[in-house]
Order: C-alpha cells, then structure tokens, then sequence
C-alpha cells in the first residue's frame, strides 16, 4: 500500500476497532462479572484493546510530523497496526478460554501465545524505538510547542517500553524456574510506570495540537507545552519511586 493517506485511514479505522473491542469487553465484565484484577480476568481485553487502540491512532497520528520517508512511515505503521491486532487478539482469545495470556506455559498452544506476545511485544520495541530515534534526528514539525511535545512524548514512551520488557523478561526468568505464580504477580510494581509513561506520546501532541487552536501567542504556548512536560516527567518520576519501593 504506496498510499500514505490509505495508510493512515486504516491504522485509525484499526485502532478504532482495537478501542471498540476494549469497550465491549468492558460490556462483557458488567454482564459476566468475575474479578478485576489478577492473571485471568476481563481487564485484560478491556485495557489492552482500549490501551492498544489509543496508541495505535496516536502514532498514526503523531508520526505525521516527522521527518520521516512516506514510504518508510507507511511500512513500519502497516507492521505496527499488524502487531497491535495480533497482540490484542491474543490476550482476548486467553480471556475467552479462561486462562492467562502473558507466560502461561502450561500447555504448547498456551506457550505458542505466550511467546507470539512476547515477540510481538519486541516488535513494537524496535519499531517505537525508530520512531522515537527520527524525532530527535530531525526537528518535528507542526505548530508551536508541537516538536517539544512530540519528542518528549516519545523519550516517556522510551521508559513506557523499558518497563513493559522489564516486566515480560523477569515473569520469562519466573516461569522458567518454576515460579509460576510469582510470575504473574511480578509485573505489578512496574505497572502503574508503565502505564503513566504510554501514553504521554498522544497527551503532549494534543495538548500542543489544542493550543494551537487558541489565540494566545506563540512563547505562551510553548511556555505551557513545557509545564506539561515538565508534570509529566514528575508523574512518571513517581511512578518510578514506587516501582522502586514496591520492588520484592
């Protein structure tokens, strides 16, 4: 697909679908019941598809700004939405089976699962990894304020991504010594660092992208883009403290 606009309006009717798939799991949760939390519940479906589908729109998006080949941009978006499709429905298939989708190696095809995420997962690594290596290589474009936001949304993503390996590597090492259960409860310092540092890659560009729309002048703007990088760098500072604490 040459088509960098094609390209684009499927990554967001993808990522639309992901968002949507997130919210009928939620609908499912209301109407099964079941635990919130822990290795096997409906959060799962219902985080990771909305989680999934929001960053799979907001780096379509983002992306647009940076000087990046379309032809390039279009291949590693079109790999992208691909691995976000297979890391999604993987996790809901093993919400439907009643079993867990991240290192569950009880059986091979729940082993196949586990091993397609987590390669899956090093994918969206090394492809995010790009992205975020042409933001600083070039200087973005886009309104006022926009090239802060999008190159500090993607240094946050950076730690987003280091966490989200952290927690796959050391519940990999739990199950491989017979730790099973420990693994499923390992990731959960890292948890909230994860999360915080996503999706500052969407938050920040928008915020810019909103200003943009205002009258005030160009300084204000880019004075305000730089206090929210600045309570967002903090937000994920604490995440970090409590990783630290919470650490067994």
């Amino acid at each position: 697909m040459k088509n960098p606009r094609a390209v684009d309006r499927l990554c967001h009717a993808t990522g639309l679908l992901l968002v949507l798939s997130g919210l009928v799991h939620l609908v499912v949760f209301a109407v099964d019941g079941g635990p919130w939390v822990g290795p096997v519940s409906w959060r799962k479906p219902v985080t990771f598809g909305l989680s999934f589908g929001l960053t799979l729109l907001a780096i379509t998006w983002v992306t647009s700004y940076l000087r990046v080949g379309p032809r390039l941009r279009s291949a590693l978006l079109l790999i992208f939405a691909a691995d976000c499709v297979v890391e999604v429905g993987g996790i809901t298939l093993q919400a439907w089976r009643r079993v867990p989708s991240h290192l569950n190696m009880e059986s091979p095809f729940d082993t196949a699962v586990s091993m397609t995420l987590a390669v899956g997962g090093g994918v969206l690594v090394a492809l995010l990894t790009v992205f975020a290596v042409a933001s600083f290589r070039h200087r973005p474009t886009g309104p006022a304020g926009m090239p802060l936001a999008v190159r500090s949304g993607f240094a946050i993503l950076l730690v987003a991504l280091a966490s989200g390996a952290a927690m796959i590597a050391r519940g990999v090492v739990l199950t491989r010594t017979g730790h099973q259960e420990a693994a499923y409860h390992s990731t959960a310092p890292l948890k909230p660092l994860h999360g915080v540092s996503l999706h500052a890659v969407l938050v920040l560009p928008a915020l810019a992208w909103l200003l943009s729309r205002s009258h005030w002048g160009e300084g204000t703007r880019r004075r305000i883009v730089a206090t929210a990088v600045g309570c967002y760098t903090a937000a994920v500072a604490g995440a970090g403290v409590w990783a630290v604490l919470t650490y067994r």
